[in-house]
């Protein structure tokens, strides 16, 4: 894995899309990250398109705009067009890289305005980017699994394999849904500690998960496992994702074979992928305490230490239904940073693949909840909470534990640098409604 720099990272360029050159915006020209969207309300085809300030290219309107483009970026604009990005994802790094400055040098302030092939993104709406065919959550945060193994295994809270391999499961990729997503809380089994018996149900320890999304770019044939320096060359880009959890269903069900029912009725993704390319200036030294085992060699390679991770901001932000029948913004109530994750992305790729298993675009691995080390950055209710001991207060004065019907949970993230243009992701926002 190597990280290349190129004139598309110049942190002094500046696009004829003029809100793309405000300060604090998450879209920047350096930024390109692409969704899949159509006109709110209309009936057009949906298609891809790359988010700039605050409008979307439309890259199946580019014609000829990239007339002077090499033929890889024409090509990539073409598969980019289409319904889902999953022909993007399968061309591989040449062709995003092409494509990424085909579109740089388009939207630069020295080239001619060409608004037609915008399209606001007030004016649109989004849909999941690629087709899922499967989706493997993992559990990269060795803050937020010991905090939670001390809720339930307080005599053992961190079991011993946490540390020697990435602990993931299979999750379910039909209930995948877009920011805006919103889902009835589910029903269940769950079993109280003074009781006998399980019951059936609606869920009450409501939760969400703050999460980093990967999208697999081109995939591996079965059998051929990913080596660990090349993982990245299969990641076709990051996204915010809230893998929402039914933590009293969790309780009952996760023994022996792990979540279930628990965890697949609703993931919510932002609309938006960023690029690795587009990360390459953010990249973060990968640490891990030198007591700890050291990464088995199919898990290590030169890059790790140096530039394993990425240095993305993240927030949680709660809205309830009181604060938006009366107008009041949503309040952050966690943030965290995607530094902190005990395993890398290129990590993650290498061992779901080691054992043959065929990764495919469009595939998405989840990163697992994203806490730091202090109180204020656990990336979940069940730790902010103390597992619902330590009510929330927010700054209406409404206090949760868990979830209540009716609130939206909303995500946002950030690349930051001094110097450097902030590349955001937008955010990924859902509601959580009364049970059916």
């Amino acid at each position: 894995m190597s990280i290349q720099l190129n004139e598309t990272h110049d942190a002094a360029l500046t696009s004829w899309v003029k809100s793309a050159n405000e300060a604090g915006a998450d879209f920047p020209i350096q930024n390109l990250p692409f969704a899949v969207f159509r006109r709110a309300g209309s009936s057009e085809a949906f298609r891809g398109g790359v988010a700039i300030g605050d409008q979307i290219v439309d890259l199946s309107a580019l014609g000829d705009a990239l007339a002077g483009a090499d033929s890889a970026a024409r090509e990539a604009a073409a598969l980019g067009s289409r319904d889902s990005l999953n022909a993007l994802m399968a061309a591989g790094p040449q062709a995003w890289s092409a494509l990424r400055l085909a579109l740089s040098r388009l939207l630069r302030s020295d080239a001619p305005p060409r608004p037609e092939l915008l399209v606001a993104q007030s004016d649109a709406e989004f849909t999941v980017p690629a087709t899922i065919g499967d989706y493997t959550d993992f559990y990269t945060s060795i803050h937020h699994a010991t905090a939670v193994g001390k809720l339930f295994r307080p005599d053992n809270p961190l079991l011993p394999n946490y540390k020697w391999v990435p602990i993931g499961y299979h999750g379910r990729s039909s209930t995948i849904g877009v920011s805006g997503q919103a889902f009835h809380r589910p029903r269940g089994q769950t079993r109280g500690a003074t009781e006998t018996e399980p019951v059936f149900g609606p869920a009450r320890r409501m939760d969400f998960e703050l999460e980093v999304g990967i999208f697999v770019g081109g995939g591996n044939a079965a059998g051929e496992p990913i080596a660990v320096d090349h993982a990245e060359e299969h990641v076709f880009g990051l996204c915010l994702l809230n893998d929402w959890s039914a933590r009293d269903l969790q309780a009952w069900e996760y023994q022996p074979l792990g979540p279930f029912l628990s965890k697949n009725f609703a993931t919510t993704i932002s609309p938006w992928i960023v690029t690795t390319e587009a990360l390459a200036p953010y990249r973060a030294a990968w640490q891990r305490d030198a007591a700890d085992p050291q990464p088995l060699p199919y898990l290590d390679y030169p890059a790790l230490r140096t530039s394993g991770g990425f240095d993305i901001e993240l927030d949680v932000l709660l809205q309830t239904e009181t604060m938006r029948r009366e107008g009041q913004a949503p309040a952050v109530i966690a943030t965290s940073n995607f530094r902190h994750s005990y395993w890398t992305v290129a990590q993650l790729v290498a061992h779901h693949t080691v054992n043959g298993c065929a990764l495919r675009p469009g595939d998405l691995l989840g990163s697992g909840t994203q806490s730091g080390p202090k109180a204020a950055e656990a990336g979940s209710l069940l730790e902010l909470s103390a597992g619902g001991k330590q009510p929330l207060t927010l700054p209406n004065g409404e206090q949760r534990v868990f979830l209540d019907d009716g609130d939206r949970v909303v995500l946002r993230g950030r690349a930051t640098r001094p110097g450097l243009p902030r590349i955001g992701f937008g955010e990924a926002s859902g509601t959580l409604l009364a049970a059916r």
